[in-house]
């Protein structure tokens, strides 16, 4: 079955192009032209994946994007201006998974939709099956994909997700920034240090209980993150 991608941007001309370009890879799409309806479509549809612009009337992307986080995980690409790092760091912050800089071609828009798809499947998780991590009061269920702290389930995102695990899967040890965004993200990726330090610190906001003293992901100072080892780190499901 084809993956339902929601496109959501003001643009006619853009709005036009970007669905040609899906629908020419073989996917479903539907478009919202602010993000209110987007919003609507993002809920009632439930898309894959979410293509987002961000400057848009009645709800921009970066709010749109944050509503959409508060019931859903389903991955947000966002289209920024070239150049624009504010507008990066917003929607990464807001929620988004990866971003497209605008203009872009055809393959560099479906090679992100690709990478983004990939990685919200569960696949290449295979070698944590049957296993839950504990380090303290968090627990990473790999076969629920859940995350669980001080006793309270926390809304994730795929990346997310995949981030915590790859850190506790070496807990113990320290995993260069060039490692987690190969392992995470995907190895034409290992420059983009800007989406692991927001993704990473978003992480930190969800399950530390001080996330400007962190336990659980720990920074090694020009070298790059771990989840220290506790006792009780790993057991099987």
């Amino acid at each position: 079955m084809p993956a339902k991608i929601l496109v959501v941007d003001d643009d006619p001309t853009m709005l036009k192009m970007v669905e040609g370009h899906l629908q020419s890879a073989g996917y479903i799409v539907k478009s919202a032209t602010d993000g209110s309806m987007g919003l609507r479509l993002a809920a009632d549809w439930s898309p894959e994946l979410i293509l987002m612009d961000v400057m848009m009337p009645v709800m921009d992307g970066f709010t749109t994007t944050k509503r959409i986080r508060e019931f859903s995980a389903t991955p947000i690409i966002i289209l920024t201006a070239k150049g624009d790092e504010h507008d990066l760091v917003r929607g990464l912050d807001a929620g988004a998974d990866d971003y497209v800089v605008k203009p872009f071609s055809s393959q560099e828009l479906l090679a992100r939709v690709r990478a983004v798809l990939r990685r919200s499947e569960t696949q290449g998780l295979e070698d944590y099956h049957h296993k839950i991590f504990r380090h303290g009061d968090l627990v990473i269920d790999v076969d629920r994909a859940s995350v669980v702290v001080r006793g309270e389930e926390i809304n994730v995102t795929a990346t997310e997700f995949r981030l915590l695990v790859s850190l506790a899967g070496s807990m113990g040890e320290v995993l260069t920034r060039e490692e987690l965004l190969a392992s995470v993200w995907g190895p034409d990726y290992r420059n983009e240090k800007t989406i692991l330090w927001v993704t990473l610190s978003r992480l930190r906001q969800k399950i530390e209980l001080d996330p400007k003293n962190p336990v659980h992901i720990v920074t090694r100072q020009g070298i790059g993150y771990a989840m220290p080892s506790l006792s009780d780190g790993v057991s099987e499901g």
